[in-house]
């Protein structure tokens, strides 16, 4: 059979270049608005796409000169996108690291009964000083701290969505018996980190639970991936780096007693598109004059942890600077990727800013709509990816144009859906509804 493509957009501001809220014909500040997130979200599910996906992050950046930021609270705006449409998932990034779990469960569960089951939860770890200042802190939590108090995390929020049978909610009323009480069932959780006594105040929803999604490329994150994630968010610049992390997360979650057919995995893409491969290509070039070279240049040296001084544009990377990934603080996804491509294409540090364009550290591939749709077929077919993260050039019309032509070139392939089959983001994704578990539940050590 076919492989069928998955892609979700991810309505990253205006785009993922750095400058992309500066590209003629954009309004700058319209990330600022409701109208942004629910034109794209209405355009990506006429598309028929899985998802619309919010990053987000607990912390005003430094680069807020520069460029947009993400400080919307994603549940907030996923609301309201949810009231203004009726099938397109919805998944939103919220920190286990600044969170309580029995808030997070309330607000997605909230959201997935009012969306009909449209609704995920992206778990991530933040990382930075700046964010743990903001919580009281002095200095940001170990990496392996983080990601085992996100094991609990998830573990205590799924507790609480299984605190609701799913016929708990009755609503009969010659019995005068709105829910039978005797199918909820307190969380009764004592952890590491959490201890959380009663019962989630929210039913379940028709897709169960709403959807765990987790991204990362250290041990410790791909490990959170095959325990928890359900879809998995990568990154990876190369065929045999993506093949070497699906491969991976796939063969752990199986040792831990999963499907490996239940973990959906997703690279990040980055897409300039444009008529003609030429005008890709001058499209792209514009993208990269409106980045100012002194931001990029702090804003990597910022990601590497290394002073600005000590990066030269014309010269290598200060490689006696830098540290083993593993042992990097902050992102470590980051870290690979951008030490990776300048290992392998020895590249120079205004070399290296242009090939990361956005900063992210995503692939980006530059072309025509039917290019485009070749690259994103190549990883599906030789089995390194289950589809995309879609991080378009420039919002809205960088995913206007994905969505009016690359879709339609997909779907001429016969390679991507041209209605829902399903109601639910879990039948979006070709995901089992979980079985109803009473208590909390184990993560596999």
């Amino acid at each position: 059979m076919t492989r069928q493509v998955h892609l979700n957009v991810n309505i990253l501001n205006l785009g993922v270049f750095g400058g992309s809220w500066r590209f003629p014909g954009t309004d700058p500040l319209a990330s600022f608005g409701i109208s942004h997130y629910v034109n794209i979200a209405r355009k990506a599910e006429e598309a028929k796409l899985d998802a619309v996906f919010l990053a987000d992050g607990p912390v005003l950046g430094e680069d807020i000169r520069h460029r947009p930021f993400n400080s919307l609270e994603p549940t907030v705006v996923l609301a309201a996108i949810a009231a203004s449409t009726s099938k397109i998932g919805l998944i939103g990034t919220l920190s286990s690291s600044y969170n309580d779990p029995y808030d997070v469960a309330r607000r997605l569960a909230t959201l997935d009964v009012l969306s009909r089951g449209r609704s995920g939860f992206n778990v991530v770890t933040t990382a930075g000083v700046a964010a743990a200042r903001n919580f009281g802190l002095t200095e940001e939590p170990d990496h392996g701290d983080r990601y085992r108090r996100a094991a609990e995390f998830v573990e205590v929020v799924r507790t609480l969505w299984n605190s609701w049978e799913p016929d708990a909610l009755v609503g009969d009323r010659s019995s005068h018996t709105f829910v039978d009480t005797s199918k909820i069932h307190d969380a009764d959780f004592v952890g590491e980190h959490f201890q959380v006594a009663g019962a989630l105040n929210v039913p379940r929803s028709p897709q169960g639970e709403p959807v765990v999604v987790q991204a990362g490329a250290s041990k410790d994150g791909r490990a959170l991936a095959a325990r928890v994630g359900e879809v998995v968010f990568s990154a990876a610049q190369t065929i045999d780096e993506a093949r070497e992390y699906y491969q991976d997360v796939k063969r752990r979650a199986a040792a831990l007693g999963r499907d490996p057919s239940q973990v959906v995995i997703l690279p990040g893409l980055s897409t300039v598109i444009g008529s003609t491969e030429k005008e890709a290509k001058e499209r792209r070039e514009l993208l990269d004059e409106l980045v100012p070279p002194q931001y990029a240049l702090d804003r990597l040296a910022g990601q590497l942890g290394v002073p600005a001084e000590a990066l030269k544009l014309d010269g290598p990377l200060p490689w006696d600077l830098l540290r083993d990934p593993d042992s990097a603080g902050g992102s470590q996804t980051f870290y690979r990727i951008a030490l990776g491509l300048a290992r392998r294409e020895n590249l120079t540090v205004r070399q290296l800013l242009r090939r990361l364009g956005g900063g992210a550290g995503h692939r980006i591939v530059v072309g025509t709509p039917e290019q485009i749709a070749d690259s994103i077929l190549e990883w599906v077919d030789v089995g390194i990816a289950d589809g995309f993260n879609l991080m378009p050039d420039v919002l809205p019309s960088g995913f206007d144009d994905f969505a009016d032509h690359v879709v339609p070139e997909l779907q001429r392939r016969r390679r991507f859906r041209t209605e829902y089959t399903g109601s639910t983001l879990r039948e979006n994704l070709g995901l089992s509804v979980p079985s109803f578990a009473r208590g909390a539940r184990r993560v596999a050590s």
